[in-house]
């Protein structure tokens, strides 16, 4: 009989891990599913690209509070250089950049997404509660949490075929995004993944781990709860 306190192997506990992005990644949701497949009207890709800009923009706030956790300066530097992915090392450079420019193709201002006025108050919910989780949160945690990149390139190479399959009324300039996400979300998921497993010394940190990525797949799934049932009478705004 196993002992329940016994530390997963490290292959183990990367299996524990990766089994929670197969069975709980947001690509097994309603609304992803209907894009993937192109059934999607012009509304409701809009108001998925505006309120899902609410997270993209969050994405260098939450870095930052993992970053200030870390005591090594190799730590915040490689942790330094997902801020500058999200933010670019320049203005007009970014993933901040390129998910504007895909709102643009969409037909969508930046001064309409930068302005917030349209999130809807279910994706604010669960973007504030991934952020205060970053900055509330051990390192460990909030670094497992970020292991959804696991899933990253898969997802992003199924959103580049559906767009262009289904909706070639978007500019292709403005799938830039994802194409850049497939290569750094492999080597983001991979840095993590060395972390975690490094950090991790009993069953218990293990399963802190497992939890954390559970609680960011919840995260991912509840925004896009938020914006299908914006489509049915959910307002937005601050309130």
């Amino acid at each position: 009989m196993s002992d329940p306190q016994r530390p997963w192997t490290d292959s183990e506990f990367e299996r524990k891990l990766r089994a929670v992005v197969e069975h709980r990644y947001h690509d097994r949701h309603p609304f992803n599913v209907r894009m993937h497949k192109g059934d999607l009207d012009r509304e409701e890709l809009r108001r998925w690209i505006l309120n899902r800009f609410q997270y993209q923009r969050n994405i260098p706030v939450k870095d930052a509070h993992i970053l200030a956790k870390f005591d090594e300066p190799h730590l915040r530097r490689m942790w330094l250089r997902r801020i500058q992915d999200h933010d670019g090392p320049t203005h007009g450079t970014g993933g901040i950049e390129r998910w504007l420019r895909l709102g643009e193709a969409a037909g969508i201002t930046r001064e309409r997404m930068w302005s917030g006025a349209e999130v809807l108050p279910g994706v604010r919910l669960a973007v504030d509660g991934y952020v205060n989780f970053c900055r509330l949160n051990p390192a460990l945690d909030a670094v497992a949490a970020s292991l959804t990149e696991l899933s990253a390139p898969g997802i992003m190479r199924t959103r580049i075929d559906a767009f262009r399959d289904h909706y070639d009324w978007i500019e292709p300039g403005g799938l830039e995004y994802f194409r850049t996400r497939m290569e750094q979300g492999s080597r983001d998921s991979a840095e993590a993944l060395l972390l975690v497993s490094g950090w991790t010394r009993t069953r218990a940190e293990q399963e802190r781990c497992v939890a954390a990525l559970a609680f960011k797949c919840d995260v991912l799934w509840s925004l896009l709860d938020a914006v299908e049932l914006g489509g049915r009478g959910e307002t937005g705004g601050a309130g």
